[in-house]
């Protein structure tokens, strides 16, 4: 059995001069960790600074992007000649709805709608048996009155001769003189009856009131024809369209801009491309507390007949003379409980809510009145914003156009 001491190595280090440390190496290898330690440090340090940075520009991050970023605009001066655009409506300068004032039954109708017609024109005749009866007793009582006043008259001439002679009282001279009176009055009555009825009887002809053209017929051949009224349908309508009103209801804040005799442009959307002109003729002279409008009244020839009475029409006036009115865009509006405002933002970058008036809606645009034209007022508004609340201006980033251009190498 071998000895395990022989195979071991000899511990001691004299017999192997390779595994002795110097002092020179031992403090090398103490200068080594110290320098590794610094390093350890310092990376330490190193990345609890970057750390700390890195959430320093988190917080930073995150409250900027806490603040609002919002779009401006400046308001849009008026020019000093401007325009009124409104809807109108045009009207038959004269129109008459035709009932009839006798009853009975419609004989015949001459003319039909879109007929034109002259002034007593024959439009149409009615049938009247219960009027003609009517006429038939008039006349008879008329006769009988006049026959009675006849014989009451003789009778007061032989009375007045007898009286002459003291053969009969005064008391009954008077008498006949009194039926006399009487039986006159009696037959005036029933002449007067009689001439009535004829003139009713006239009614059975409907004719037109003036020259124009007929726009309605409600009735024909044996239709039951009563006395008509505002509750039942005019048997004919006749318009005179050679002249025609329009009517514009222009707003309280223009009333005073729109004046008589001035010229309005009009367009119909059946005539596209054509323009016509119109003359202020009138006007309401009150503002509708409804609807805060003043009535304007315009008159327009219309000898070509192409355009027609109830037609829609677009009016423009033309304004002169400048307004405090400022142009903003619709999307701007801010409206709430408050009523109608718009934000703006401050040289200080806080919101300001100003309340406004609307004076025109012209769709995209409004006119407005409350701000002044160096405010700076938010586009598109986000919710919940307040006095005080601070934001952030969004800046346009600058076109390609806008950008210079490099410049161009010279060339050789």
């Amino acid at each position: 059995m071998s000895n395990p001491s022989k195979d071991l190595p000899n511990s001691n280090p004299a017999a192997h001069p390779d595994m002795t440390i110097t002092p020179a190496t031992r403090r090398q290898l103490r200068l080594g960790g110290i320098v590794a330690g610094v390093i350890a440090i310092v990376l330490v340090v190193f990345g609890l600074a970057a750390r700390a940075a890195s959430g320093k520009n988190l917080d930073q991050w995150t409250a900027d992007q806490a603040v609002t970023t919002v779009a401006v605009i400046t308001p849009a001066k008026n020019a000093a000649s401007r325009t009124l655009e409104l809807p109108g409506r045009f009207e038959a300068f004269a129109t008459a709805p035709i009932y009839a004032r006798v009853p009975g039954y419609l004989k015949s109708w001459k003319v039909d709608i879109g007929a034109q017609v002259k002034a007593g024109e024959l439009l149409g005749e009615i049938e009247t048996p219960d009027l003609d009866q009517q006429l038939l007793q008039a006349r008879a009582d008329m006769e009988s009155a006049k026959a009675n006043v006849n014989l009451s008259e003789l009778t007061f001439k032989r009375m007045k001769s007898l009286l002459e002679t003291k053969v009969v009282s005064q008391q009954e001279f008077d008498d006949r003189a009194g039926d006399f009176a009487a039986k006159q009055a009696q037959y005036q009555s029933a002449k007067a009856n009689l001439e009535r009825l004829q003139v009713n009887k006239g009614f059975t002809r409907i004719v037109a009131p003036f020259a124009g053209i007929v726009t309605a017929r409600n009735t024909d051949v044996g239709a039951l024809i009563n006395v008509g009224s505002s509750t039942s349908p005019a048997l004919f309508t006749v318009s005179d369209a050679t002249k025609l009103r329009l009517y514009v209801s222009v707003p309280q804040s223009y009333s005073s801009s729109v004046k008589l005799g001035d010229e309005a442009q009009i367009t119909v959307p059946e005539r596209q491309g054509k323009t016509y002109k119109a003359t202020v003729a009138g006007s309401s002279g009150a503002i509708d507390s409804g609807t805060s409008t003043t009535r304007i009244q315009l008159a327009i020839d219309n000898a070509s007949g192409e355009l027609l009475p109830g037609s829609y029409a677009r009016v423009i006036f033309a304004l002169h003379g400048g307004s405090d009115a400022l142009s903003i865009p619709a999307s701007a509006l801010i409206f709430d409980a408050a009523g109608l405002r718009v934000a703006t933002v401050g040289a200080d970058n806080k919101v300001a809510l100003k309340p406004i008036t609307i004076g025109r809606d012209l769709g995209k645009e409004l006119e407005i009145s409350g701000i002044n034209a160096q405010d700076k007022v938010i586009d598109n508004p986000p919710d919940g914003l307040s006095n005080g609340d601070v934001v952030r201006v969004k800046v346009d980033a600058p076109k390609k156009d806008d950008q210079p251009k490099p410049a161009e190498k010279a060339k050789s």
